[in-house]
C-alpha cells in the first residue's frame, strides 16, 4: 500500500495541531529539513511560537506579512558596498546568506500577537481567539415558566 506524505501540510499549519498529530501519530512521518530551519511550539492552550533561525539577517531586513489565513516571513540580505581601498574575498561561505520566503496557513482565528528577533532567531508569537458568539456557553434549564437567555428573547 502506498503512503500518502502529508509532511508540507503538517509542517505549514497553525492551529490543526491536534488533526496532524494524528496523521503524524499514525504515519510516522518526520518533517524534513528546508532554509531556514523553523520551530513551531505551541506556548499555551491557545497560544504557538514560530521561531525561525535568520543568522547574519537584521531586523530592516526581514518582514512578516499576513494576509487573509496565511503568515509570510521573508529575508533578504541589503547589497553592501565594499570598503574603499580593500575588497573582501571571501574563502568560505558556511552561512546561508540567500533571500528566502517561508509561508505559513494559520487556522481560522489565529492571529499575530506581536515578533521580536534575538540571538539569530526571529520569533513570532501567534494566539488563537475565538469570536464571542463561537464560544462554549451555559444554557440554564428553568423549571416552569418562560426563561430570558443571555441577550435572546423570552422563550415561548
Amino acid at each position: 500500500m502506498r503512503q500518502l506524505d502529508l509532511s508540507p501540510l503538517y509542517r505549514s499549519t497553525i492551529g490543526f495541531d491536534r488533526l496532524f498529530n494524528l496523521v503524524d501519530q499514525a504515519s510516522g512521518f518526520e518533517a524534513a529539513p528546508s532554509y531556514p530551519p523553523y520551530n513551531i511550539e505551541r506556548t499555551a492552550e491557545d497560544a504557538y511560537r514560530i521561531s525561525v533561525a535568520v543568522a547574519g539577517f537584521s531586523d530592516k531586513e526581514l518582514s512578516i506579512e499576513t494576509k487573509e489565513n496565511s503568515l509570510v516571513i521573508r529575508g533578504a540580505k541589503e547589497v553592501r558596498a565594499e570598503e574603499e581601498g580593500s575588497p573582501r574575498e571571501v574563502l568560505y561561505q558556511g552561512i546561508a546568506a540567500r533571500a528566502f520566503e517561508r509561508r505559513f496557513q494559520l487556522a481560522d482565528h489565529v492571529y499575530v500577537k506581536s515578533a521580536s528577533l534575538e540571538n539569530g532567531l526571529l520569533h513570532v508569537d501567534l494566539l488563537r481567539e475565538l469570536p464571542e458568539a463561537q464560544k462554549p456557553r451555559q444554557i440554564p434549564i428553568g423549571k416552569s415558566g418562560p426563561k430570558v437567555v443571555e441577550g435572546g428573547a423570552k422563550a415561548a
